[in-house]
């Protein structure tokens, strides 16, 4: 039994590699072994063996992108329950098409907006954890800022320069008093046993940029209202561009100065207190890198052509509610642009990673400080749109104001629930002198359309005077004839 079944080496017995039917097979080529039995064995179990044909395998692989792509659009559009208003757009869409209520185009257009916007910050969030914490937090802020820049880029292009500056200055108010307000809120609630902590060195750097974003906005309007322009109506746009290629400069300075000397912003002030043991698992991403830009992609243009609907019927809506014009630019917009900065900046205040909740509310205000207002103007100045840093002496205190209660806020490097009350506080008064507040340039449009009426009753008048005086005229010249 033994030599039957274990085959000897000798000079006739050799191994060799062959292919039979594109498979590799070992041949024997030792008489003893070779049989008709064992060659009839061998040729049934090569033709059980199963050949996939080309067309079989591209039909398995077209199965298996629709699967992913299923399993994509179900993940990003139906994981959430705020993407029930997902329908909202379409709907914005048809009633802009159908009917001219410029109401309810503006809020279901709104509404459309809420659930792209957080789903713009969650496919950022995916993308991050392929880039790192710096890289992962500047994304965060840059594509959470974008539906604000789409919104400003149609306002822009329409010539609607004081929707443009309202509801930038809307977006910075916002994320500093709303958004971070919130989140010191939720963190110290969840958190009240202790004081959270955060990096106050990155916190004044912070401050310090928005102060300097505060002085690129006072100087053009202190130059406008105090009329000391050397040249009336060029001096102010002139200074306007310089300050924004500045403060542009600026902006790219701290970009590089965040990636190459501050590689640990975002991460927590107690990171070394915890052990590997301890330490939280890190979140794994739910998509691939280019599925998360893809669907940037996509979520982009959908924003961009509601953001078109919407910046079309501000002014309708606001003849049709009778709501200022600033009030719906700086309160309401923001809200809408910010949902994903306010979703995220109080989730990660809850779990105790309170520098990322700033990185994101106050990382975000100074991106549209220092980038997103320098960039409209250069824009505004390239398609011959005269946009500048001129946003009245109203709004320019506010920003300076808000600027200085959040510093004072921060410089102690930590926070409580009471402080972000106090934030929320401050915000409900900004909406409240928003609401009351009417634009300069809405009150010399009304002087000068009242003043036009008042001309065109005196023409009326004078005319009936004269057609008056002529017909008496015409009257005693017929009786002197007679």
């Amino acid at each position: 039994m033994a030599d039957r079944t274990k085959p000897m080496a000798g000079p006739n017995s050799h191994l060799e590699m062959g292919s039979l039917d594109g498979r590799s097979v070992l041949e024997f080529e030792d008489e003893s072994l070779f049989s008709p039995r064992t060659m009839s064995i061998k040729n049934s179990s090569l033709d059980a063996a199963p050949h996939r044909s080309f067309y079989e395998a591209e039909e398995f692989g077209c199965k298996c992108i629709f699967s992913r792509t299923f399993n994509s659009i179900r993940r990003v559009m139906f994981s959430d329950k705020l993407n029930l208003l997902v329908p909202c757009g379409p709907l914005a869409i048809i009633v802009d098409t159908w009917t001219s209520h410029h109401v309810w185009v503006f809020f279901l257009s709104l509404l459309g907006i809420i659930p792209l916007a957080e789903r713009l910050g969650w496919a950022t969030e995916q993308l991050a954890c392929f880039t790192g914490p710096t890289v992962g937090g500047l994304l965060n802020a840059t594509f959470g800022n974008a539906t604000e820049l789409i919104i400003s880029m149609y306002a822009l292009n329409n010539g609607m320069i004081r929707v443009v500056q309202q509801s930038l200055l809307g977006s910075i108010l916002s994320n500093m008093l709303l958004v971070l307000g919130c989140a010191f809120f939720g963190g110290g609630i969840v958190h009240s046993h202790k004081e959270q902590l955060f990096n106050k060195a990155n916190a004044a750097l912070n401050s310090g940029l928005l102060l300097m974003a505060v002085m690129g906005l006072l100087f053009p309007a202190v130059l406008h209202f105090t009329h000391t322009e050397l040249h009336f109506g060029k001096s102010e746009l002139a200074l306007s561009r310089f300050s924004s290629c500045v403060m542009l400069v600026a902006y790219a300075a701290y970009l590089f100065f965040q990636l190459t000397s501050q590689k640990n912003l975002y991460s927590p002030v107690n990171e070394g207190d915890q052990t590997d043991g301890s330490s939280e698992e890190e979140e794994t991403p739910e998509m691939s890198k280019w599925e998360s830009i893809i669907w940037l992609a996509i979520l982009t243009i959908c924003i961009s052509v509601l953001s078109e609907y919407l910046v079309n019927a501000i002014e309708g809506a606001s003849v049709s509610m009778n709501i200022p014009v600033a009030f719906i630019s700086v309160i309401l917009l923001p809200i809408v642009g910010n949902a994903a900065e306010h979703a995220g900046a109080v989730m990660f205040a809850v779990k105790d990673k309170l520098d990322i909740s700033l990185g994101v509310a106050i990382g975000s205000s100074t991106q549209i400080s220092m980038f997103a207002i320098p960039f409209c103007v250069i824009v505004g100045w390239i398609i011959g749109r005269p946009m500048d840093l001129n946003f009245q002496l109203f709004e320019t205190a506010v920003l300076f104001m808000t600027v200085l209660v959040v510093a004072v806020m921060l410089q102690e490097g930590t926070s409580n629930y009471f402080k972000g009350f106090m934030l929320l506080l401050c915000y409900l008064i900004v909406a409240a002198s928003f609401f009351v507040h009417l634009d300069p340039k809405s009150i010399r449009y009304k002087r000068d359309a009242r003043y036009t009426r008042l001309k065109l009753t005196d023409l009326q008048t004078s005319t009936i005077f004269d057609l008056k005086v002529s017909s008496v005229h015409s009257i005693c010249l017929s009786i002197s004839q007679f």
